[in-house]
């Protein structure tokens, strides 16, 4: 509905009223999740010859050469089927499958693992149905929906499958994990991961790691660690992020942009807490940009895990985001960015920081 609205400290502007995320309430059947288990649409284009190797950092060509043998090695018959299948395809008896099943990429935020992952996907010789692509948080999500026999089931018939963001945050994750993962490599699905942390070491920070080592140490067994190094790529060469704009600006663009969504970052922030996280990519379902005023600190530390799983849905999608109040490396504390979640905060402020860049011209029509 278009109507006449007034900005403070702008002319009244006639335009299309923006969307709000708080106003949504998704629902996402099982079957959608199913569905949506392919490389998002950010990483829908993406193949090992798109990737550009920093030529200072020789790990990121030797992850192209590794992980494109690695595809090639998948093809033909599903491993499952009549004997093991080791990294490159070669034929084993069903009783002794030469080294793990899954290649596991570890590295710091933005060094083009989830690029990796995804080219990986596209160049497995199969077809689509036989891939699976998600984050972890989408696969624990999955047998929540499902359950986990008709997970295993569901899986079981796969050729690979990829999970990006493996982390562990809590113990209920560990013993699942690992259950599911240990029936699925029976069942010879071959397993690809990222990670800003090798296996071993998963969970340290975040609950009494030394608890689940038998868990953990089962979870390492199935992957060959490949170290990426190198700088966020996301930022490498790039102008800085823009400042925050004022809040009649981001007002001002979310009406004169079709598709925009307005909210205000505290609002935002209650609305995640309930919607569930495996709904968060639906919450943004046709919006074109995110508009938020008065962004400041979360508060706490649950809220902060929420909007990092925003923020991932959101630099999937390819949703810029444009907002006022503090800039976004300022949103997470000094104790957050020192503590056991430190990684995934870093991850954030770099993937929202992308998006604010993205979405900087909008303000500036």
């Amino acid at each position: 509905m278009s109507s006449s609205t007034a900005v403070p400290g702008q002319s009244p502007i006639a335009e299309t009223a923006p969307l709000s995320l708080c106003a949504r309430e998704p629902r996402v059947p099982a079957d959608r999740l199913v569905a949506e288990m392919v490389p998002p649409p950010r990483f829908d284009s993406v193949r090992f010859a798109t990737y550009v190797p920093d030529p200072n950092q020789p790990s990121q060509s030797e992850a192209v050469t590794v992980l494109s043998a690695f595809a090639a090695g998948l093809g033909g018959a599903h491993a499952g089927g009549g004997g093991k299948r080791s990294w490159f395809g070669r034929s084993k008896k069903p009783s002794a499958p030469a080294g793990p099943r899954g290649v596991y990429l570890d590295g710091g935020y933005g060094v083009g693992k989830t690029h990796l992952l995804a080219s990986l996907w596209h160049a497995t010789p199969a077809e689509p149905s036989l891939k699976a692509f998600g984050t972890f948080v989408e696969l624990t999500n999955l047998v929540g929906a499902l359950g986990f026999q008709q997970t295993v089931r569901t899986l079981s018939g796969h050729r690979l499958l990829c999970i990006d963001e493996f982390e562990l945050d809590d113990p209920g994750d560990t013993v699942l994990v690992s259950s599911l993962l240990s029936r699925l490599v029976e069942a010879g699905v071959a397993l690809a991961a990222t990670s800003n942390t090798l296996p071993g070491k998963l969970g340290e920070g975040r609950f009494a790691a030394a608890d689940f080592l038998r868990e953990i140490q089962g979870l390492s067994a199935h992957f060959r660690p490949l170290r990426i190094d190198g700088e966020d790529y996301r930022h490498r060469g790039l102008p800085e992020a823009p400042a925050p704009f004022s809040d009649a600006r981001v007002t001002r663009a979310a009406y004169a942009t079709a598709g925009a969504s307005l909210d205000d970052f505290p609002s935002l922030l209650d609305h995640l807490a309930r919607v569930h996280p495996s709904r968060y990519g639906a919450l943004t379902d046709g919006v074109s940009v995110v508009c938020l005023t008065d962004v400041r600190p979360v508060p706490d530390q649950s809220t902060a895990l929420r909007l990092v799983v925003l923020a991932d849905r959101l630099y999937d999608r390819e949703v810029p985001v444009l907002a006022s109040g503090l800039p976004f490396d300022q949103l997470f504390s000094d104790e957050m960015l020192n503590g056991g979640y430190r990684k995934k905060y870093f991850r954030a402020i770099s993937r929202l920081t992308a998006l604010a860049r993205d979405a900087k011209g909008l303000a500036e029509q």
